[in-house]
């Protein structure tokens, strides 16, 4: 299993044979809406759109997992598999062959097998994806949510091989934890014993400016959590990959 973090959410997972692109922003700006004043991220420059992809995977349908201007720009035909958020961003793009999962559904290409579960909340209902990837013919398993909320329901595959999940906290004042890591992230090792942890949602070359960088308070740091990891699982490894750079996690 071989990952490339690009950023952000954003990452190239290569695994049961298949190279997925996972909730990228490659390209252009990144905005909520036509609100640059609120927030904006920009990086010195683009990053190349990866070659030889066999399917997208859309964790939830905002702009920084469905990012517009990166997917106007990738190839139409490639399948995408996504939240029902999601799915209504390709689709309104123009893409041919779009797998909707809500949670619990399976989709299936060749070896690898995608599971959705219950994620992040968009509302007091409503509930984005994290995933669940199987290779059905080594059984190796990566589990990702990108903001850190994990459901308790996740504990019934366990244990899980890679987690990829945020872990350091982002909070806003009055509204609370936009990402939620550090104890968080140490929970979902508890319950999943990975071999492997990386993490996402932070970091990578990309600045960010605007109103809601004014407020928004990072609280950890990857090195705290590298050590409260050790002392209460020293089993897991905890990978901080090189934005572009292939990470071979497992063999």
């Amino acid at each position: 299993m071989e990952l490339t973090y690009l950023d952000s959410n954003s990452w190239l997972i290569e695994m049961a044979g298949k190279r997925i692109l996972l909730d990228p922003w490659l390209v252009g700006s990144l905005m909520f809406g036509n609100t640059p004043w609120l927030f904006k991220g920009d990086r010195p420059q683009d990053r190349p759109i990866p070659k030889n992809v066999d399917l997208i995977l859309l964790s939830q349908g905002l702009p920084d997992h469905a990012h517009v201007p990166t997917l106007e720009q990738l190839d139409h035909a490639l399948p995408v598999v996504g939240s029902p958020n999601a799915a209504k961003v390709v689709q309104s793009l123009g893409y041919q062959t779009i797998h909707t999962l809500e949670h619990h559904q399976k989709y299936t290409i060749d070896n690898l097998e995608i599971l959705a579960l219950k994620g992040s909340p968009v509302g007091p209902t409503t509930f984005e994806n994290g995933y669940l990837l199987k290779d059905l013919s080594t059984g190796q398993t990566l589990y990702y949510e990108p903001h850190g909320y994990h459901s308790p329901e996740v504990k019934q595959y366990a244990p899980i091989d890679v987690v990829v999940t945020p872990l350091i906290n982002l909070t806003l004042p009055l509204l609370g934890p936009v990402i939620k890591g550090q104890a968080s992230a140490l929970q979902v090792c508890e319950w999943l014993k990975p071999q492997v942890i990386l993490p996402t949602a932070a970091g990578g070359d990309v600045n960010f400016e605007g109103l809601v960088m004014k407020f928004l308070k990072p609280q950890g740091t990857v090195a705290d959590f590298k050590q409260m990891l050790h002392q209460k699982q020293p089993d897991t490894l905890v990978l901080e990959p090189t934005p572009g750079t292939p990470c071979t996690v497992l063999a």
